[in-house]
């Protein structure tokens, strides 16, 4: 299982039963009586799903583990392949072990995965310390390239063959140079001049990006491609500045004659809010070369905000939805991290047994809400004072997802055909708990092609204030035609 410790520095970053889906759209619900999100008319065949988008960091080791990842629309894995040549170059290449430890066995969690629909991005990482550059830090570059190479081979030759079929491998993690904040190198890669016992000492690592383009990326990348499987990039930090990121994926390599861009297939960034996002898209994938955008890590701290991740990933589909998402691979975001102890991550790990915090509990209501075959609402939304929000289609369902006040609130779309059986229903669904509001507390109105939605947000809401600005209810409001 992959840590805080495993993947992040320190210093940054089941037992509830399943929200059940009601009968029939349009049931009545007792005043403060609880509810699951409205159950979905049956999905169309084909389309994008929400789901596709959300994966994590670890693995699902127990079936009730798979168990938990299906109610929350998790469908991909994230951790490292080890532990390689443990202590001489001589050593046999050892490919078998996941995990912040090398604690666990990781064929079979690759093979559960694919059975389950979950799929496995194989993480490639470190330098064994026998071969670093800097005396005993596996963050360094290798002295022996050649090591790194057998390493990256045994692992993509196993899994890219049949059982496991593995076909996303990642390079490293967050390599960077200088980064924001003062830090001048980066915490996952370490040059000259690096001081372990006091980080703020070191010198700038200056030729970071020669050496990980040279004697990481592009020779990794190269024998992925002979196994045709696809390369995600490291995941660039978000203290890296994408100017930055852009630096590294344009620079030519005067060795290989190769961009290190011409060697990546999806490119990855780490917690950056969904709209940094359309730069990258713009440049790299609109057009290609690239066939997607990843952010392999997301959440994490910014989780204790419990509107964060249902508003991430809305956010995420939206922007998806708008950007020709064509294929169910181009765009994943894995949340840092689903087990845990702290009250922010998706699942506390017990004892007795596992259960779901708020943040997992939202992505169940949200799986349930939009769970159909997801298409762009183009029509553009009028709110009234004090809301905001944005919309996608969910099979037949227009889905909102609304940020407000408490209060009576208004949301609006011209140019919306009424549905010829004139029998269209709202409900207003908790974002964090599924409850749904009494049926009197939202009123749908549609005169001619405009559609109007007036809905009452409660005086507690589920948000938290921030700043000089109140609190805020996050809900979604779903019109069933």
């Amino acid at each position: 299982m992959v840590t805080r410790e495993g993947l992040k520095q320190p210093q940054r970053r089941r037992a509830l039963q399943t929200l059940t889906a009601l009968a029939a759209a349009g049931v009545q619900v007792a005043h403060g009586a609880s509810a699951s999100a409205p159950a979905p008319q049956a999905s169309r065949a084909g389309g994008r799903r929400i789901t596709e988008l959300i994966g994590a960091n670890g693995w699902a080791l127990a079936p009730s583990d798979l168990e938990m990842w299906h109610e929350m629309g998790i469908t991909w894995g994230r951790d490292v392949v080890g532990p390689g040549q443990l202590s001489k170059q001589s050593d046999s290449v050892h490919v078998n072990k996941t995990g912040t430890h090398y604690d666990a066995d990781l064929a079979p969690i690759v093979i559960s995965n694919n059975r389950n629909g979950i799929g496995s991005l194989l993480l490639l990482a470190y330098t064994p310390t026998w071969n670093a550059s800097l005396p005993g830090d596996s963050k360094s570059a290798p002295v022996d390239v050649d090591a790194w190479k057998r390493y990256v081979d045994a692992v993509v030759r196993k899994y890219s063959a049949p059982p496991y079929n593995v076909r996303h491998f990642q390079i490293w993690n967050e390599a960077a140079g200088r980064l924001s904040g003062g830090a001048v190198q980066a915490s996952f890669w370490h040059g000259p001049g690096f001081n372990a016992s006091d980080e703020k000492a070191s010198q700038p690592y200056q030729h970071a990006m020669q050496d990980y383009v040279e004697k990481i990326h592009i020779p990794a990348a190269r024998i992925i491609r002979r196994y045709h499987a696809y390369v995600v990039y490291g995941g660039w930090p978000d203290q890296g500045g994408l100017d930055t990121y852009r630096q590294w994926l344009e620079y030519r390599s005067p060795v290989f004659n190769q961009r290190m861009l011409d060697c990546v297939d999806y490119l990855d960034t780490h917690y950056l809010p969904v709209a940094a996002l359309d730069p990258l898209y713009e440049q790299y994938v609109k057009n290609g070369p690239a066939r997607g955008i990843w952010q392999t890590e997301i959440g994490d701290e910014y989780m204790k905000d419990p509107h964060y991740l249902p508003r991430y990933f809305f956010d995420f589909a939206v922007w998806a939805l708008d950007r020709n998402w064509n294929d169910a691979d181009k765009y994943v975001s894995m949340i840092y991290h689903w087990d845990g102890y702290e009250s922010f991550r998706l699942t506390h790990r017990g004892p007795p047994e596992r259960t779901y915090n708020v943040s997992g509990k939202s992505l169940i209501v949200l799986r349930q809400t939009a769970a159909g075959s997801l298409e762009r609402f183009s029509t553009p939304l009028q709110f009234g004072p004090g809301a905001a929000g944005s919309a996608l289609r969910s099979d037949n369902d227009i889905v909102l997802q609304v940020n407000a006040e408490p209060g009576w609130r208004t949301v609006s779309a011209a140019g919306v055909p009424a549905p010829s059986s004139r029998k269209a229903q709202a409900m207003l669904v908790d974002a964090l708990t599924g409850f749904m509001s009494p049926r009197e507390d939202v009123a749908l109105d549609w005169n001619n092609q405009n559609l109007s939605v007036r809905f009452k947000v409660p005086n507690r809401v589920n948000g938290q204030a921030h700043g000089n600005d109140p609190a805020r209810h996050l809900a979604y409001i779903v019109v069933r035609t």
